[in-house]
């Protein structure tokens, strides 16, 4: 006798729960879960970016969020037969006050050497093998500023250098006087 009551208790508690979760799927029944809440049925969100150098209209253009850098040069009608477009990333996608600068082919700073007339390197287009000249910067640490500048747009100013992995305040110190944007 005591395996029958302990079996009818185990099928009596079974019966309880699939009660309750029945009762609960019916009074949770039309209650809606909002699936997109983030997502305004408004206009999509804007940008601003300034374009400058080798582009026919260059100034402020206005793009939708997640535009591309090719969106931007095309509002800006395009590329002038003297830009250097492989010293930019056309599929990067720009940020909101970012600057998008298209060098002029063969001028200083549009990648290579990238300096200016003073001999600083400029960290918005020198390539890996120019950074590598900078005190206290090897290839590892020059791949990264490229790759800092490909994914994030350009630096702003030089205290955006501190934003790449591995160069702190010391480092910084020692570069600031050898750079420039």
């Amino acid at each position: 006798m005591p395996m029958y009551k302990r079996s009818m208790f185990v099928l009596l508690a079974l019966a309880l729960l699939a009660a309750a979760g029945l009762f609960y799927g019916y009074s949770q029944q039309g209650t809606e879960l909002p699936l997109d809440e983030g997502r305004a049925d408004g206009p999509a969100a804007k940008i601003t970016v300034y374009v400058s150098g080798a582009v026919n209209r260059p100034g402020l253009v206005e793009l939708s969020q997640g535009a591309r850098a090719a969106d931007a040069v095309n509002v800006c009608g395009g590329l002038l037969p003297t830009a250097d477009e492989k010293a930019v990333n056309m599929a990067q996608v720009l940020k909101d006050g970012a600057q998008l600068q298209v060098p002029v082919k063969g001028a200083a700073g549009a990648g290579g050497s990238g300096k200016d007339s003073s001999g600083r390197v400029s960290i918005n287009t020198a390539d890996e093998k120019a950074l590598d000249t900078l005190p206290g910067i090897g290839p590892a640490m020059a791949r990264r500023i490229v790759e800092y500048r490909q994914s994030n747009g350009g630096f702003q100013s030089l205290e955006d250098l501190k934003k790449v992995k591995g160069i702190g305040a010391a480092k910084f110190e020692k570069l600031k006087d050898k750079v420039c944007l």
